[in-house]
């Protein structure tokens, strides 16, 4: 039902959508799950204020989620350091490399696109900050 909500076309219809969704986990009598929903939906469709082909990078942490797993199959394979500083090393190392080449290359976000909007005006509109 969750992942229904984030794959709505516009917020407008996200919105339509989570009201039918906290019905439907009341009368399943999840109440706290519904109250929930209520209070934290208007923030986790903040994303929705930029524009629609940079949603899936902005509501996503696969990048991230992808570093981790490195420096993790990194850690693992040597196994026990001798001290804090030589996992620091080794970690650092591997971020500069990836920095240095695979960030470095790739644009992830595209500027011009954003070029003419405000999007933190938005954002705040959107959770009702503004």
């Amino acid at each position: 039902m969750l992942w229904a909500l984030l794959a709505q076309e516009s917020r407008e219809a996200a919105k339509e959508k989570v009201e039918k969704v906290i019905t439907k986990l009341v009368d399943m009598r999840l109440r706290a799950a519904a109250q929930t929903l209520k209070e934290g939906i208007d923030e986790s469709l903040t994303y929705m204020a930029f524009p629609r082909n940079h949603w899936t990078r902005i509501r996503t942490n696969n990048a991230l989620e992808r570093m981790n797993r490195e420096i993790r199959r990194r850690t693992r394979v040597v196994g026990n350091f001798p001290d804090g500083r030589s996992a620091l090393m080794l970690v650092s190392a591997r971020l500069r490399h990836v920095a240095a080449t695979q960030w470095g290359s790739r644009r992830y976000l595209d500027k011009d696109k954003l070029q003419n909007q405000n999007p933190r005006k938005e954002a705040l509109e959107v959770v009702g900050a503004g």
